[in-house]
């Protein structure tokens, strides 16, 4: 069993180092660094659903192994349409732009160790619902249900996200402005704690009394958390907002939560 699951994490990761070296190829063919999160969403899901639906003991895909697809299928298609057409409408990504500028010359290569890095810390992601697919029982339980309940949360919220700040910028008046309705309120980031909300399911699904492999799953939240609040995530964001935005952003960071929804503060508010 144990030598399965480490051929299985072998697997995942070169799956995962080959789609991301495509990416690199992409992004250097095209100048639009925005397709690197686009390739990497399909990357995830794709190697994700083909994790999920792998035959256990040469057995055919049980209930659990199709519900774990179709999740994941319905999280990387919705995020993965949803920046692709935002990156067919921009010339560069601003955060990745922003690295290029940094790294200079060495920009191709640094870019392509970046990416085969991203590759390397998704195995977490692919390898939490490779185990969450494969928990050992037929019927699928209540927490099964309440997985699926929470990514699907997930995925509408971060979709709401999206439509608001897309909604925000087509107004002709808000130029200039900072996004600061609806979700955006209450959260600097709503689509990164929805994302990462998401993300909770497959702990859920995967611990199980007879399951150890199962506490594996904890490292996909605890990772995504990591990239989106401390990496690629809002740093780079935020840098970029501070500097096409200024003292209003700043504003607007003093008087919202930079992460989980939170009412905003009173006492800043302007």
């Amino acid at each position: 069993m144990a030598v399965s699951y480490l051929l299985a994490l072998v697997a995942i990761g070169a799956a995962l180092a080959l789609l991301m070296a495509l990416a690199w190829l992409v992004q250097q063919r095209t100048g639009n660094s925005g397709w690197v999160d686009t390739i990497w969403t399909f990357a995830v899901g794709a190697v994700g659903v083909a994790s999920a639906l792998w035959p256990a003991a040469g057995h055919a895909p049980n209930a659990r192994q199709w519900l774990v697809a179709g999740l994941v299928a319905l999280w990387s298609l919705r995020l993965g349409s949803h920046i692709a057409v935002r990156t067919a409408g921009i010339t560069d990504d601003p955060r990745y732009a922003a690295f290029a500028k940094e790294w200079g010359v060495e920009s191709p290569r640094r870019m392509f160790i970046f990416l085969q890095n991203q590759a390397l810390g998704s195995i977490p992601l692919v390898f939490a619902i490779f185990v969450a697919a494969r928990v050992p029982s037929e019927a699928l339980r209540p927490q099964d249900f309440a997985a699926a309940l929470i990514l699907a949360i997930g995925i509408a919220g971060e979709a709401l996200a999206d439509a608001q700040l897309k909604r925000f910028r087509r107004d002709p008046a808000h130029q200039g402005r900072v996004c600061d309705v609806g979700l955006w309120r209450c959260s600097r980031h709503p689509n990164y704690f929805f994302e990462w909300f998401g993300w909770l399911a497959y702990p859920i699904m995967a611990i199980a009394p007879n399951h150890p492999w199962g506490w594996a799953a904890l490292l996909a939240p605890i990772f995504m958390y990591w990239i989106l609040v401390h990496v690629t995530g809002v740093p780079p964001l935020e840098e970029q907002m501070l500097r096409s935005r200024g003292e209003r952003y700043r504003a607007y960071q003093a008087r919202t939560s930079m992460f989980f929804p939170w009412p905003p503060r009173r006492d800043v508010y302007r």
